[in-house]
C-alpha cells in the first residue's frame, strides 16, 4: 500500500503535468486561431485555380501538357505525406502514417514490391517512420513547420512535377489532415498528378470569354501555379489540423489529470485516516497497558 509520502508525491508531480499540459493547450489555441485565418483564405484562390484551369481544359487538346493527361499504366506511384514534425497531438500523425502505409503495401502492393512505390515526407514523424523501416525517400522534410514557407511547397510541387514529366512517376498521390474542425480533421489522400483527375469533373461555367493570348498558353502559365497553390493549400491545412489536434489533447490530458487528483486526494485522505487511527489505537492501548 502507498505511503502518505508517495501519494505526496504523485500528487505534486501530477499537478506540474497539469500546469504543463494547460499551457501547451492555451499555446495550440493561439497558434490555431492564424494557422486556421491562413487555410481559411488560401481555399477561395486554390478553388478558383482549379475551377478555371478546368474551365480551359474543355476548350483545348489536354494531351499536349503531360501533366494534364493521365498515364495509360500506372508502374509507378509518388507518394506526397504530410504530417507534424512534432507529437502530443493525438492520432493526427499515426492515422496519416497507417493511410500513407495501406496506400503503399495494400493499394500499390504490387509496385511496391517491385520498388516503384516512393515518398516524399513533409514533418518529421512521417519521414523518421519510413526512413527506419528503409522504404525508398526522394525527399525529406524535417522541421518544415516551424517556418511554414511557400519556398518548401513549391520545391514539393516543383520535385513531384519534374519526376512525372521525365517518366520516373506515373501518379502522384497526396496523404494528409484537412482542417475540418476543432474535434476532429478530415484525413485524405488526393491525386495531384496527373492534374486531369482532378479537373475533368469541373463543368464550365456559363458565358463566353476571350482568351489571350490562347487557352493553351494560359493553361502553360496556370498549370505551376495551380501546383504549387495545391501543395502549399495542402500544408496550411495539415498545420490547422495539427494545431486542433494538439489543443484538443491538451484539453483531455489536462482534464485527465484533474480526475487522476480527484482520485489521488481521496486516497490520500483515506491513508491519512487510517493513519490518524492506528496512532490512536496505539495511545489508547498504551495508555490501558499502563493502568493495568
Amino acid at each position: 500500500m502507498a505511503t502518505l509520502k508517495d501519494i505526496r508525491v504523485r500528487i505534486k508531480g501530477v499537478k506540474s503535468t497539469q500546469q504543463v499540459t494547460k499551457a501547451m493547450k492555451m499555446v495550440a489555441a493561439a497558434k490555431l486561431r492564424r494557422a486556421q485565418e491562413r487555410a481559411i483564405m488560401a481555399r477561395p484562390y486554390a478553388a478558383k485555380l482549379k475551377e478555371m484551369l478546368g474551365s480551359l481544359s474543355l476548350k483545348v487538346d489536354t494531351s499536349n501538357n503531360p501533366l494534364l493527361s493521365g498515364r495509360s499504366e500506372v508502374n509507378k506511384v509518388l507518394v506526397i505525406l504530410i504530417t507534424a514534425d512534432r507529437g502530443l497531438c493525438g492520432a493526427f500523425n499515426t492515422n496519416a502514417i497507417k493511410l500513407a502505409h495501406k496506400l503503399i503495401n495494400e493499394d500499390y502492393a504490387a509496385l511496391h514490391s517491385k520498388g516503384n512505390v516512393s515518398l516524399i515526407c513533409a514533418g518529421s514523424r512521417g519521414f523518421d517512420f519510413f526512413r527506419k523501416r528503409e522504404y525508398k525517400i526522394v525527399k525529406g522534410y524535417s522541421s518544415v513547420f516551424q517556418n511554414l514557407d511557400f519556398n518548401t511547397a513549391k520545391e514539393m510541387a516543383e520535385i513531384a512535377s519534374g519526376m512525372y514529366l521525365r517518366g520516373e512517376v506515373d501518379r502522384v498521390v497526396v496523404v494528409y489532415n484537412e482542417f475540418k474542425s476543432v474535434l476532429a480533421p478530415n484525413l485524405k489522400d488526393e491525386v495531384l498528378l496527373p492534374i486531369a483527375a482532378e479537373t475533368t469533373s469541373v463543368k464550365e461555367s456559363g458565358g463566353d470569354y476571350i482568351y489571350e493570348p490562347s487557352p493553351s498558353a494560359i493553361i502553360d502559365v496556370l498549370v505551376p501555379k495551380h501546383l504549387n497553390t495545391q501543395v502549399w493549400k495542402i500544408m496550411l491545412e495539415s498545420n490547422a489540423a495539427e494545431q486542433a489536434a494538439r489543443m484538443s489533447a491538451m484539453d483531455s490530458a489536462t482534464e485527465n489529470a484533474k480526475e487522476l487528483l480527484r482520485g489521488l486526494n481521496i486516497s490520500y485522505n483515506r491513508a491519512r485516516q487510517a493513519a490518524i487511527t492506528t496512532e490512536l489505537s496505539e495511545i489508547v492501548a498504551g495508555a490501558e497497558a499502563l493502568s493495568n
